[in-house]
């Protein structure tokens, strides 16, 4: 075989692919289109292709043609060798119907994920955020600028995030500050029982045990308004661990998918470019003139990527718009029913006391008030023999007790504070002081009367 005569045609580099023959007929639309676009042909490339279906077309409709597709035939007429502009008149030439004969390539999208193409998805990673000038700066070009609107919602949803992590650690603190109340409004209820419980005098008895009873409901009904609001937190929980981490981890695959697409449309602007610099020399392509499978492969990756490009695409919208819902919907119903259950707590409480009296109380302030019996009724039989001389002695406590109220009485009154409350206690000070002397004559009087009523015995 002759390489250097003028009728030589290389063999197809089909670079490992398979191709299978079939037909397809496509009705036009009212713009008499069928909605593709075709590459190669005469004189450059022995082939003609499919570079790319557009969305709502016929084509795309059919679902059949792809891009990378070799055409063979258009309504039974063999293209080989033709250009692209007589195919294109072939197809506008019918009125309704266009059958095409085609050949499917079948390639695998790893085989188009060549290392050129990693490094153009990190490039332009690294340029997503970044503004003209600095891309100019650094020889980047500016055609993969694009910067997203849907990534810029990531940095929306970390602020959403954050709110609702301070609004849930906000709610918790709340709640176990009611707790902790709740627990001290039942610890002070039990204690006002004991002293109702312990009260000799019936008035007190009562009102210290009705007392300790309203604590007692304030803390069962501090725990039913804990145990409606502890949903809260679960819910709130729910849209701050699952909804918008899975809304993140969309829209990062979204970003993922689009950095591969564009890298795949800047990879066939390359190809193009170098297309017409050896046409510009009119030199020969050997990818060309082999029929171009490594161009039509990238066509094919790029068309596959663009279809996952825009599913992905309409499922982050579609989550951001549920998310947005929820975000407005769910947070404004939750502290509905936060503010609801408080309300009704504090309803509650303030029932319990509404026109309920029972402060001041009436206690005698006598020797005996406020010791209460300890131990057996033979104890207290035994308490209660005192010997006349105990009893002709003065209680050395009270003594003491009024001797400190007096001297503190007599500093505050050189200090010149003569308040309203000084003076009454310094009047009830002086009426203990009083009752004190006339227990104390009364105790001088039965002592004479025994000792008259010893005489007599003697006598």
């Amino acid at each position: 075989m002759d390489l250097y005569r003028d009728d030589f045609i290389p063999e197809e580099d089909k670079l490992g692919m398979t191709v299978t023959s079939g037909s397809v007929t496509i009705t036009k639309d009212e713009g008499n289109l069928i909605g593709i676009s075709i590459g190669g042909g005469a004189p450059m490339c022995p082939c003609l292709y499919i570079v790319q279906v557009f969305d709502n077309t016929p084509a795309a409709k059919d679902a059949t043609l792809e891009g990378g597709d070799e055409l063979v035939g258009i309504n039974g007429t063999n293209v080989k060798g033709k250009t692209k502009v007589e195919v294109a008149k072939m197809i506008q030439a019918t009125k309704t119907e266009v059958v095409i004969r085609y050949n499917k390539l079948h390639a695998e999208p790893k085989q188009g994920k060549s290392l050129d193409i990693v490094l153009k998805k990190v490039k332009h990673k690294m340029v997503e955020n970044m503004n003209s000038s600095t891309a100019d700066a650094l020889g980047l070009s500016r055609a993969i600028l694009c910067n997203d609107s849907l990534i810029k919602k990531l940095d929306e949803l970390q602020r959403t995030e954050n709110m609702y992590q301070g609004l849930v650690d906000h709610t918790r603190r709340v709640l176990m500050g009611y707790f902790d109340l709740v627990r001290v409004c039942k610890e002070l209820g039990e204690e006002f029982c004991k002293i109702g419980v312990r009260e000799p005098q019936k008035a007190a008895n009562e009102a210290f045990c009705e007392f300790g009873e309203y604590h007692r409901q304030m803390e069962k009904f501090g725990i039913t308004m804990l145990k409606k609001t502890k949903p809260i937190l679960s819910d709130l929980g729910t849209y701050l661990t699952k909804a918008i981490p899975d809304t993140k981890l969309t829209i990062k695959k979204y970003a993922d998918v689009k950095f591969e697409y564009l890298s795949y449309c800047l990879k066939v602007k390359e190809l193009d470019d170098e297309d017409h610099s050896y046409q510009a020399l009119q030199e020969p392509l050997y990818r060309v003139e082999t029929g171009n499978y490594e161009y039509r492969l990238v066509l094919r990756c790029r068309s596959d990527a663009r279809k996952r490009f825009a599913a992905i695409r309409s499922d982050v919208l579609v989550k951001l718009e549920l998310l947005d819902n929820k975000h407005v919907q769910d947070i404004v119903h939750q502290l509905r029913r936060l503010m609801s259950s408080l309300t009704i707590f504090h309803l509650d409480c303030h029932k319990l006391f509404d026109g309920v009296k029972l402060f001041p109380i009436e206690v005698e302030l006598a020797r005996t008030a406020f010791q209460y019996p300890h131990g057996s009724a033979g104890g207290q039989e035994h308490d209660g023999i005192v010997s006349d001389e105990d009893e002709a002695k003065p209680n050395d406590d009270d003594e003491n007790i009024l001797k400190l109220a007096i001297k503190k009485e007599d500093s505050d009154l050189l200090d010149g504070q003569t308040l309203p409350d000084n003076i009454d206690l310094l009047a009830g000070m002086a009426s203990q002081q009083d009752n004190q002397k006339d227990l104390l004559n009364m105790q001088e009087e039965k002592n004479r009367e025994n000792d008259k009523n010893t005489n007599l015995l003697d006598l």
